[in-house]
């Protein structure tokens, strides 16, 4: 009796979403700009604020994409916006 394979791994998913996300981040076309840091609660919050200050949610669509916490107070976060306002 032959054994079915098991589920395959995310892992393989993961690193090409992301190396699609690097390869195509800031290219003109409706390609998001993203960027992904670490930081303390109150530095997160200060680089938030810095992205929709210096390019406007209505112009840029600037959001934070994803965010989680990690150990400690570190939050990981990634901000996306359009490569430019038209």
């Amino acid at each position: 009796m032959t054994k079915m394979p098991g589920p395959p791994s995310f892992n393989g998913l993961k690193k090409r979403i992301a190396d699609h996300r690097a390869g195509t981040a800031g290219r003109v076309g409706g390609h998001f700009v993203r960027e992904t840091y670490c930081l303390t609660r109150e530095e997160a919050r200060a680089k938030a604020r810095e992205w929709f200050d210096t390019f406007p949610k209505a112009a840029y669509w600037t959001e934070v994409e994803s965010w989680r916490q990690i150990e400690g107070d570190q939050i990981e976060f990634t901000m996306r916006r359009l490569p430019s306002a038209d």
